[in-house]
């Protein structure tokens, strides 16, 4: 895990005091609003419906159980005992006091964390696949790669007034748990025919109200050359981006107007300049950082656990929780395991400040002091041996925090929507709450098998429904909330846009919706094999559209 140098320390610091002044004069009346806000949101604090709200950035998802004791202080100190994880891999506390935010950032900075390009028109929180390290198919880990990112990104002089806000995920795997084709630059690490490592190159994707499949536009980067291409990628966003239009600013816009081969063409010319700029990536560099992501010092042991057997033949709540929850590792001793936030009837990626302290001392005992964040607004612990699965899985449960429902119909993404977020136009909290508690029989989640329902609260898309197998998104008609469904999105390396099918659900008849595409789902799949994307994929939307149709009358 990566630890500060001095200049990082250093540089938060001094961010940190810099901030304080700010907020002092803030408070004191000597600066406005409009003022402040660009000074707000250099630091991630947004000013919500009903408070200020912080985000935190969690770099590739990545936490030591000292960190994460420290966000659960913090949210037990400063906000209301609770923080909510988010699609980027980021914390969010909702209700915070201005007043209170420079000695946030400080108990941050004592942990090495801080909120910096949280917000704004800069290179965002780099993220990753949440299973780094310890994927069965991982080509190398992503995240040396993404701290590279984060720190040559980091208050870029050329990169921090962009046209827009601009994403960058790292996957190091053939399978892609990163969602890299919705970002504005994808990386999927790979090999050349010689062995040699390097990058598919993805640019251009995005939701929103103009949702769009990042377009491949390199096969193969050599890995020297990360720095100078994403470099060249920004500078012709940079001086060709919109600025003019905030709905078409993003490079996701650019790279369409212009079209991908003349997008290409820009970029390889501007590589082509770089590359003369000796711009690279040494390999001692690389190799440096790389250090901090060594593999934990796993155990020589058998790869059958008896122990693991037999509490899976004794506890059917520990043989369903080791069905959905507990992953295949590369060690094969060992497991990854999805601690969900997904509870019955609870809001999605909310965990408590106890939680929080029960997951870091679970990760501190049985884990080599590592938690992930997911994407998917999950909590990972990587490294778990298996003959320790059953003792994990007790002190999860003790927690609260062993719904075994990794990939079910309940593991629901979801922005705050209207209960929290100025720019939502519904609910969005309500709905996922409501769908967990309908299907929350888990004979019937089991039956159903893998299905991933998205739900934003606005067309932002902050809860990535148009890649939702199930996706909803919230609107406002007349006054009043109604919700409109997608389906066959998706956000792996198959990545596509969900389709509308259907009227527009009001509140109360969303749910019923749901169930509506689940049931027919249910009733034309070849086999319990043939989860819900590969039916949706092969039937077409005209079944589910007529059911919904029907069942809207």
């Amino acid at each position: 895990m990566y630890r500060y140098d001095e200049f990082d320390r250093a540089f938060v610091q001094e961010r940190v005091a810099e901030f304080r002044d700010q907020v002092g004069r803030r408070l004191s009346g000597e600066l406005t609003e409009d003022q402040f806000k660009p000074l707000r949101l250099m630091n991630g604090v947004y000013l919500q419906l009903h408070a200020y709200m912080l985000r935190i950035a969690i770099p590739y998802g990545t936490l030591s159980s000292r960190q994460l004791r420290q966000l659960a202080a913090i949210a037990r100190d400063h906000d209301r005992g609770y923080g909510h994880f988010t699609t980027r891999q980021n914390l969010q506390f909702n209700w915070i006091a201005l007043k209170d935010v420079p000695d946030i950032l400080e108990k941050l900075a004592a942990v090495e964390m801080h909120a910096i390009q949280t917000s704004g028109n800069c290179i965002r929180n780099v993220t990753a696949d949440h299973f780094a390290g310890a994927a069965t198919d991982e080509i190398a880990d992503p995240r040396p790669y993404a701290e590279i990112l984060r720190q040559w990104s980091s208050l870029h002089p050329e990169f921090t007034f962009l046209p827009r806000k601009f994403k960058i995920a790292v996957t190091g795997s053939p399978h892609d748990r990163a969602a890299i084709q919705t970002h504005d630059i994808g990386l999927q690490v790979t090999r050349d025919t010689a062995g040699a490592l390097g990058f598919v190159v993805y640019v251009g994707g995005g939701q929103g109200r103009t949702p769009m499949v990042a377009r491949k536009i390199r096969d193969f980067l050599p890995e020297r050359d990360l720095l100078a291409y994403c470099t060249a990628i920004l500078r012709v966003y940079n001086l060709e981006g919109r600025r003019d239009n905030k709905y078409k600013a993003r490079i996701k816009i650019l790279v369409h107007e212009s079209g991908e081969a003349a997008f290409r063409k820009a970029v390889e010319a501007e590589f082509a300049a770089l590359r003369d700029e000796a711009l690279d990536l040494p390999a001692t560099e690389r190799d440096r950082i790389a250090t901090y992501f060594a593999p934990p010092p796993f155990a020589a042991l058998p790869e059958r656990s008896v122990v693991f057997e037999r509490a899976i033949a004794a506890d059917p709540d520990f043989a369903r929780f080791a069905s959905r929850n507990a992953h295949p590792h590369k060690v094969p001793s060992y497991a990854i395991v999805t601690v969900s936030l997904k509870p019955v009837g609870g809001p999605p990626g909310d965990a408590t400040a106890t939680q929080m302290e029960a997951v870091a001392d679970i990760a501190a005992h049985y884990a080599f002091d590592e938690i992930r964040v997911s994407h998917e607004q999950n909590l990972v612990l990587p490294h778990v041996r298996r003959d320790d699965l059953p003792a994990v899985f007790a002190a999860l449960r003790q927690a609260g925090l062993a719904t075994p429902n990794a990939g079910l119909v309940t593991d629901i993404i979801s922005c705050p929507g209207l209960d929290y977020c100025a720019l939502a136009t519904a609910r969005s909290i309500p709905v996922a709450e409501r769908i967990s508690e309908r299907f929350a029989d888990l004979d019937r989640q089991h039956e159903i098998g893998d299905i991933k329902i998205k739900i934003s609260g606005c067309i932002n898309a902050c809860g990535h429904h148009h890649v939702g197998h199930i996706g909803i998104l919230g609107l406002e008609r007349k006054g009043e909330e109604f919700y409109q469904i997608t389906l066959g999105g998706s956000g792996d390396e198959t990545c596509t846009i969900g389709e509308i099918v259907g009227p527009g659900f009001s509140s109360r008849r969303i749910v019923d919706a749901v169930e509506t595409v689940i049931d027919t789902y249910l009733s034309l799949r070849t086999s319990p094999r043939e989860n819900f994307l590969a039916a949706y994929r092969r039937l077409g939307e005209a079944p589910f559209r007529e059911a919904l149709y029907a069942a809207a009358e």
